[in-house]
């Protein structure tokens, strides 16, 4: 297996610290507001990072934090008028519902920064006994930047390359410009736990590399995140944690790509800024994730109503290919199990892997009508294979129908319609059985007609 690592920015042999052991730490979610489509991307990315690396066999150890403080955290509550514990707890809640509707696993550990106060403060007095940081006297305490030589090294940036500015906080109470908090005293009336340094809260950075270190050791295989991380979020993990514990912090650093809406940067100021329940209202979840999967992790997904009808088409050649065969649940070995394999075994390439399942679901295809009793064996891999990827989840009759919710008629009034064309073509009035077929189709519904009558698919949301 091979992982591409942002550090080395090439593609690596994966070797875990622990034979048969994974040890992976994400980045999770800031708990102020509803989680939007680029919180979706990196959930559903590294839920089949982990899902695979199961199906490999390895007993993987999936870490991803919450964190539950923070000035954005501060600000909401504060518009909102209700306590911070409350607003968290909210959305934490909501976080969850969503990630369950994208079918996204649990993680092993969900670690909260309010919950490791003393963690973060120890590893803050490990830096400062060690030289990498410094109590200012307004009671902040900052990070000596220029004292971690090797900082820069994940972004492949250098020191005197980085000026003041927009990505660098330029503080009075600071050494360097380039130095950054990890301990932020209180203002008056916000949350706050006492420290050798006075009232005050964690910074963000110095949060997961407590965490992480607490859950999964000073040194562990995997770290993951969103695009955005990188810096200066991550470069300053890596300062802070190997400063402190003198190792090295983390083996593989993978990172998923961006989301785009029709082409352009999500964003609330370009009205383009879509939350993963927005998004869910209107589409089927799977369809949804199956968007999400259809692209390399590391590569930028457009979302768009055209992506999500492609989606929803391509699932619905997967669905159709099971549709009336019962599934053999007993693994078998095939050439298309070789291929997924193979392709997510180099750097969990997904749409390879998919390639390798419209392949099976193909030849499933084939043999329901020319070797029938293969088709319980092909039907079972296919499923067992898309399961790795946390797809093929519902009844092909669930989900082929269930989209009726989309389209114009209900269920009765397609029935009545495929009625009325049985109607025509008894009394040979063609044409007009072709146009109910037509108008039909301009819905998304699919009529197949066999010799035991007409079924009917949905092939657009």
């Amino acid at each position: 297996m091979h992982i591409y690592n942002t550090l080395t920015r090439r593609k690596e042999p994966f070797k875990p610290l622990v034979d048969g052991k994974v040890s992976m730490y994400v980045c999770g979610m800031t708990v102020y507001d509803y989680c939007h489509l680029g919180h979706a991307r990196v959930m559903v990315a590294f839920d089949v990072i982990t899902r695979y690396l199961r199906h490999r066999g390895y007993d993987v150890t999936y870490v991803r934090n919450i964190t539950d403080i923070d000035d954005k955290i501060l600000k909401r509550a504060e518009e909102n008028g209700e306590p911070i514990d409350a607003l968290t707890e909210r959305m934490i809640a909501a976080m969850h519902e969503d990630e369950a509707r994208l079918n996204v696993l649990p993680p092993s550990q969900e670690p909260r920064a309010t919950r490791h106060i003393d963690d973060i403060i120890a590893m803050i007095e490990t830096l400062i006994d060690k030289g990498f940081a410094y109590a200012a006297a307004n009671g902040d305490v900052y990070y000596r930047v220029r004292k971690f030589t090797d900082y820069g090294k994940l972004n492949n940036r250098q020191l005197d390359d980085m000026r003041s500015g927009a990505r660098v906080d330029v503080g009075v109470h600071k050494e360097d410009p380039l130095d950054f908090v990890l301990w932020k005293a209180a203002k008056p009336g916000e949350a706050h736990w006492h420290s050798p340094w006075g009232d005050g809260r964690p910074g963000w950075h110095i949060e997961c590399s407590a965490m992480s270190t607490c859950c999964l050791g000073d040194t562990f295989d995997i770290h993951g995140g969103g695009p955005d991380l990188t810096f200066p979020h991550h470069e300053n993990e890596i300062a802070q944690s190997e400063a402190a514990t003198g190792k090295t912090y983390v083996n593989t650093w993978m990172h998923a790509g961006a989301v785009r809406v029709n082409q352009e940067k999500m964003s609330k100021s370009l009205g383009n800024f879509f939350t993963i329940r927005d998004v869910l209202a209107e589409h089927d979840p799977e369809v949804v994730r199956y968007l999400l999967v259809a692209s390399h992790y590391r590569s930028a997904i457009n979302y768009s109503v055209d992506s999500l009808v492609e989606a929803r088409k391509s699932l619905t050649r997967l669905y159709t290919a099971l549709d009336g065969v019962n599934a053999d649940e007993q693994a078998a070995a095939s050439d298309a199990a070789e291929r997924f394999t193979a392709a997510m075994d180099d750097d969990f390439n997904t749409p390879i892997a998919l390639a390798a399942l419209f392949d099976l679901a193909r030849d499933l295809n084939r043999a329901k009508s020319d070797q029938p009793a293969e088709a319980p064996r092909l039907a079972g891999e296919l499923k067992r294979l898309a399961g790795v990827l946390g797809l093929l989840q519902q009844t092909p009759q669930t989900f082929l129908k269930g989209a009726q919710q989309q389209v114009a008629l209900s269920e009765e009034e397609i029935e009545a319609k495929i009625a009325e064309r049985q109607a025509a073509k008894g009394s040979k009035d063609f044409a007009r059985a072709d146009a109910i077929r037509d108008e039909l189709a301009a819905l998304g519904i699919i009529l197949k007609d066999s010799r035991e009558g007409t079924t009917w698919v949905i092939e657009a949301p």
